[in-house]
């Protein structure tokens, strides 16, 4: 049996449709039904994943989420035991990634947002105090108390920031990385600047810090962390044959395509309200149709049969 539509998917699914025969557009088979995600707890990779578990829902599957590390998500991908992951920040993530590409288990179906940064930050008391780039961190070591603040354990970001520490890049090696969460560690920033203290810390864009704190992110990272302030793109990975098992599911992946405005609106909305995440979600979508409709483009429901009759009587627009 169909799965009942919401009117806003069923009109966007009719509008995306028109031209082709839902007899041309093959069922996933019911091992297809219930599709595992990773999210290693990032407030932008939290919000992309409940996006993307709304509009699935929507089609008929059923989804999960399982809360891991950055390695243990992959390890999870590799043996076949989570199906997607949306937040493959690279190049950081490179060494985590590559292994996984080269053994052909985990695959990339490209990127899903492009324009993002992730670099090391300062707070404003730093920046005023003349923190503008890697290179100043270690003259101001006493200002900034010799630390540098991470998020968890395993991280990609920590790793890149451990290394310079090891191997005393830039004059860095007294230096201490504090590893919490990302919570714990937007919470030290936040007390440093009530205090008007000096901290430097792992920023990145999109997420609701760049609205709620005066940050600056440093230049000099390139060797570590890439050109242009930590430039990054993010992209989608899945488990070894996903897409060929799950066709219609791997055209919904391949299709999304999120943005720095939408990724941070609905992070601070959900963040700051404390809001349900999957109605944030819906609500987002039902502002913003054709961005859904970019990423239903040959998405049929779960089952492949006919879609239910409300949507032969919605109006294209």
């Amino acid at each position: 049996m169909t799965r009942p539509t919401t009117p806003l998917l069923a009109a966007t699914l009719l509008a995306v449709s028109l031209g082709t025969t839902q007899a041309a557009l093959a069922a996933d088979p019911e091992r297809c039904s219930t599709v595992h995600f990773a999210d290693v707890g990032w407030s932008d990779i939290t919000v992309t994943t409940a996006v993307t578990r709304h509009v699935l829902s929507e089609l008929g599957y059923i989804t999960k989420v399982r809360r891991l590390s950055v390695p243990d998500t992959y390890k999870a991908l590799g043996d076949g035991k989570i199906d997607v992951f949306l937040g493959n920040w690279m190049p950081s993530m490179e060494n985590d990634l590559r292994p996984y590409l080269e053994k052909g288990t985990v695959e990339s179906l490209g990127a899903n947002l492009t324009g993002a940064k992730y670099t090391l930050a300062v707070n404003q008391a730093a920046w005023d105090g003349g923190v503008r780039s890697f290179a100043d961190l270690a003259k101001f070591k006493q200002q900034l108390g010799g630390k540098i603040y991470g998020i968890e354990p395993g991280n990609d970001g920590n790793k890149l920031i451990q290394k310079m520490i090891t191997g005393n890049a830039l004059g860095l090696g007294d230096f201490q990385l504090v590893e919490s969460s990302e919570n714990g560690m937007l919470s030290q920033v936040k007390r440093a600047e009530h205090l008007e203290q000096w901290a430097v810390f792992l920023g990145w864009e999109p997420h609701p810090m760049n609205n709620q704190l005066k940050m600056h992110y440093l230049s000099g990272g390139d060797d570590w962390f890439g050109p242009d302030y930590g430039g990054a793109t993010v992209y989608t990975n899945v488990r070894k044959g996903l897409t060929t098992e799950c066709p219609n599911l791997g055209r919904l992946l391949t299709n999304l395509k999120f943005s720095l405005a939408m990724e941070n609106h609905l992070m601070e909305a959900i963040l700051n309200q404390s809001t349900n995440r999957r109605r944030e979600a819906k609500r987002w979508l039902k502002a913003n149709p054709d961005v859904l409709a970019s990423w239903l483009q040959g998405v049929t429901a779960r089952d492949g049969g006919p879609l239910p009759a409300l949507l032969t009587q919605a109006k294209a627009p």
